[in-house]
């Protein structure tokens, strides 16, 4: 029992480091370095979050019932804030090389703060699940400063030897975003 704890302790500390690897590659604006971190059938998908109130609600009469509805994430066929692959992400890196993104120009100075990190079996042995939470520190310009936070829900595989994230599922906490745009990466 003991050596299967070691086992899992190693894993996480393994996770831990990659994890914290990824947000040091975004950071340091190391995109192609990051994109490496993904397989290539990579889904990388921020659901849009939604106020919903409980069916068991006192506290507001709602006169629309839709609203009522228990789950406050949208559904994977619903539209979302980014649902991306491989190769949107690599578009989207492409772009910010051609001087025509003018969201990133100048570009965001970003702090990724990465923490509670648990990792368990998933379906294939060769994959895990990991769940984290973030923090996402955004500068850009004089005075434009955002902050996000929120959880990831990773898939995380290995290929060859090395992890790689091959579904990403990113949960704001706030619903509604105040950043002028959402161009940085999480």
């Amino acid at each position: 029992m003991a050596e299967g704890l070691a086992v899992r302790g190693e894993l996480l500390r393994e996770v831990e480091q990659f994890l914290y690897r990824e947000a040091r590659l975004l950071d340091e604006r190391r995109f192609q370095a990051w994109l490496d971190l993904f397989t290539d059938d990579v889904r990388y998908w921020m659901p849009v979050r939604s106020t919903r109130y409980p069916r068991r609600s006192q506290a507001i009469a709602i006169l629309n019932p839709a609203r009522y509805e228990e789950e406050e994430l949208g559904k994977e066929s619903d539209l979302a804030i980014f649902d991306e692959t491989k190769e949107t992400l690599c578009r989207r890196v492409a772009r910010l090389d051609t001087g025509m993104a003018w969201a990133e120009d100048p570009p965001s100075r970003t702090r990724h703060i990465v923490s509670n990190v648990e990792v368990e079996p998933a379906d294939t042995e060769a994959e895990i699940r990991v769940f984290s939470n973030f923090v996402v520190y955004r500068n850009r310009g004089e005075t434009e400063q955002d902050f996000y936070v929120g959880g990831r829900r990773d898939t995380l595989r290995d290929v060859a030897g090395a992890w790689k994230i091959a579904r990403r599922t990113i949960v704001l906490d706030q619903n509604v975003l105040l950043a002028k745009n959402v161009s940085i990466f999480f």
